[in-house]
C-alpha cells in the first residue's frame, strides 16, 4: 500500500492541557513536494488550501482538511485553458501566489498570471469546482489578496514594491477606489504576499520579504484603520530561519504565509519553506508548512518564537484521524487531479484504457521550445521514494520516465528505437550541458524502468538491474533555477508508446 508519509502528521494522546486540548505531534511539511505560496480559508470546520503552479496545467491545486493535518486534493481551480493562458510560460512564469477566501456563500481565488494577463480572480460555490472564467483586475503588482468587511471588497497587491489597497467590485472586478499605499515593509527586498486580517479592533497586514530564498521572512504591521497608517511590529520578522538559531535547521526559506483561525478558536499559519539535501541544495521545491500562532500584547507569535521543525508538539481540540493509504499503482483508468502537464496538453496525444496509457510524441522535449511536451507528471513528495513503469514503443521513437525541474534541468530515463535498433539510456540536461549518463542496447523496444530516489541521489534500474546514478543537486533550484520542484512521470517525445501502469511507493 502506498503511504504518503510526507503528508501525514502523526498524533499521539498525551495528558490534556489546562485549556481542554490535547497535545499532538505535528509532522511538517503538511503538503510535501512542490507546493509553494500556500493560502487557507476556514469555513466552519472545513479548511481549504491552494498553492501556486507557475507553468503547469491544470493550475492551483485545492486541498481539503477537517483536522489541519490530513489534506486531500479535491481538484484544481484552473482546469480549463480559457482560465489559464500559458503560452511562453516557463518555470519562472505563469501562476504566482494565489489567495483563497470565502464570503457570503462564495469562494474567491485571486492570483497573478505574470505571463498571461496579470491579476484576476475566479469564483465558485463549491470549492471542488467548477470555478468561473477569469475576472481581470486593474490594479497590478503580484500576489493579490482579498479582504471583505461591511459590504466592501478590498484588494491588496504590491505595485512598485509597495503594498497597495483599493476597493473592487467582487462581481465585475471593477476598481471602485484609487489605490492607497499602506506599507513597504521593513526595508528588505521584495515586499510581497500581503494579507489583511482583523482581530480585536486592529487591522493586521502580513507580508513576506527578503526574496524566496535563504533570507525569506514574514513581517507584520497593524493599524486601527484599514487605510493606515500601519505600525510595524517592533520585533519583526515574526518568522525566519535566516538566523543564528535556525541556521543549522534542515528547513530554510521560511516565508510567504497566511493566518487563519480554526474552528476551535486557535490560530495557525501556513507558509512555504524548503528542505535541504546534500548540503545547501533543495530539489523538491518549496513546500507547505504549518505552525501554531498565539497572540501576546496585540501581536502574533509563531510557534512560541521557536524555529519550526519537521516534528513539533502542538495543542489541538481533538486527535486527528489516521488517513487511509492511497494505492501504489496507477492504471490510468482515470487521471487524478494530482497529475499535471507542462503548459496545455494536446489532447489527442493522450489516451488510456485497459490498464495502458498511450502517449504520442509531437517532437517537443523538455528544453525550452514549442512547447507542449507530451508528458504526465506528478510532484515528487518525499526525498526517498520509488517510482517506475513498463514502456513499449510501437515503432521508432523515444519515450520513458521524466524527472523534471525546469527546462534548464531535467533527466530522462528512456527507451529509443531508430531504424530498427533499440536502446535505453539516462540523459541529463543542465543548462547548456547535455549528457548521456549510460546507454544499453535492447533486444526489443520495451523495458521496465524504475527510479529509486534518495535525499542526495537518484538510482536508475533497467529491467530490475542497477543501471546508473545521478546526484539530486543537479536538479536543485540552486543549479537548475526556477520556482518549482521536481515532478516525475511518463513522457513520449516522438513516435507512440504504451505505458503499463505507474508504481509509486514512499
Amino acid at each position: 500500500m502506498l503511504v504518503l508519509t510526507g503528508m501525514l502528521l502523526t498524533a499521539c494522546r498525551l495528558p490534556e492541557s489546562p485549556v481542554g486540548k490535547v497535545e499532538v505531534e505535528l509532522q511538517n511539511p503538511i503538503i510535501p513536494g512542490f507546493s509553494p505560496d500556500p493560502s487557507v480559508v476556514a469555513v466552519g470546520e472545513d479548511y481549504y488550501l491552494v498553492n501556486s503552479t507557475f507553468h503547469y496545467f491544470p493550475g492551483v491545486p485545492i486541498y481539503h482538511s477537517r483536522d489541519l493535518q490530513n489534506w486531500k486534493q479535491i481538484g484544481n481551480v484552473l482546469d480549463r485553458p480559457s482560465q489559464l493562458p500559458l503560452e511562453q510560460a516557463n518555470a519562472s512564469l505563469g501562476i504566482y501566489a494565489p489567495t483563497i477566501r470565502y464570503h457570503d456563500g462564495t469562494f474567491y481565488m485571486i492570483t497573478t498570471n505574470v505571463s498571461g494577463g496579470g491579476n484576476f480572480m475566479v469564483t465558485a460555490t463549491d470549492p471542488a469546482g467548477p470555478w468561473s472564467e477569469p475576472v481581470w483586475l486593474e490594479q497590478q503588482g503580484i500576489d493579490p489578496s482579498l479582504y471583505f468587511e461591511d459590504g466592501i471588497c478590498y484588494m491588496v497587491s504590491n505595485p512598485d514594491n509597495t503594498i497597495t489597497l483599493c476597493e473592487i467590485d467582487p462581481v465585475t472586478g471593477a476598481t471602485l477606489s484609487q489605490g492607497r499605499p499602506l506599507w513597504s515593509g521593513t526595508g528588505d527586498r521584495f515586499p510581497e504576499g500581503p494579507h489583511i486580517y482583523k482581530k480585536d479592533g486592529w487591522y493586521y497586514l502580513l507580508i513576506s520579504e527578503g526574496g524566496t530564498e535563504l533570507a525569506h521572512k514574514l513581517t507584520i504591521a497593524r493599524s486601527r484603520s484599514i487605510y493606515g497608517p500601519y505600525e510595524p511590529h517592533p520585533e519583526n520578522p515574526i518568522l525566519t530561519h535566516c538566523s543564528l538559531r535556525a541556521q543549522n535547521s534542515n528547513i530554510q526559506g521560511t516565508g510567504h504565509g497566511d493566518f487563519f483561525e480554526a474552528a476551535d478558536g486557535t490560530w495557525w499559519v501556513v507558509f512555504l519553506a524548503y528542505r535541504r539535501y546534500d548540503g545547501d541544495f533543495h530539489h523538491l521545491g518549496r513546500e507547505t508548512f504549518l505552525a501554531p500562532v498565539t497572540w501576546k500584547g496585540g501581536w502574533p507569535v509563531i510557534n512560541d518564537g521557536e524555529p519550526v521543525a519537521e516534528r513539533m508538539t502542538v495543542r489541538m481540540e481533538k486527535i486527528p484521524e489516521k488517513p487511509q493509504p492511497d494505492s501504489l499503482f496507477y492504471d490510468f483508468s482515470t487521471i487524478g487531479p494530482e497529475w499535471m502537464h507542462i503548459q496545455h496538453p494536446i489532447a489527442e496525444n493522450y489516451s488510456a484504457g485497459g490498464g495502458v496509457l498511450t502517449l504520442t510524441g509531437n517532437g517537443d522535449g523538455f528544453d525550452w521550445g514549442g512547447w507542449h511536451p507530451t508528458a504526465l507528471l506528478r510532484r515528487q513528495q518525499a526525498p526517498e521514494c520509488r517510482f517506475g513503469t513498463k514502456v513499449r514503443l510501437q515503432g521508432d521513437g523515444e519515450a520513458g520516465l521524466a524527472i523534471y525541474q525546469t527546462h534548464n534541468g531535467h533527466i530522462e530515463f528512456l527507451v529509443r528505437r531508430e531504424k530498427g535498433r533499440s536502446s535505453a539510456m539516462v540523459r541529463i540536461r543542465l543548462h547548456n550541458i547535455l549528457h548521456e549518463q549510460a546507454v544499453a542496447l535492447l533486444s526489443q523496444p520495451e523495458a521496465r524502468l524504475d527510479v529509486r530516489a534518495y535525499g542526495d541521489h537518484y538510482a536508475f534500474e533497467l529491467n530490475g538491474q542497477p543501471f546508473a546514478s545521478l546526484g539530486t543537486k543537479l536538479l536543485s533550484t540552486e543549479m537548475a533555477g526556477g520556482f518549482t520542484g521536481v515532478t516525475v512521470g511518463p513522457y513520449c517525445r516522438s513516435g507512440k508508446a504504451d505505458f503499463t501502469g505507474f508504481d509509486w511507493v514512499e
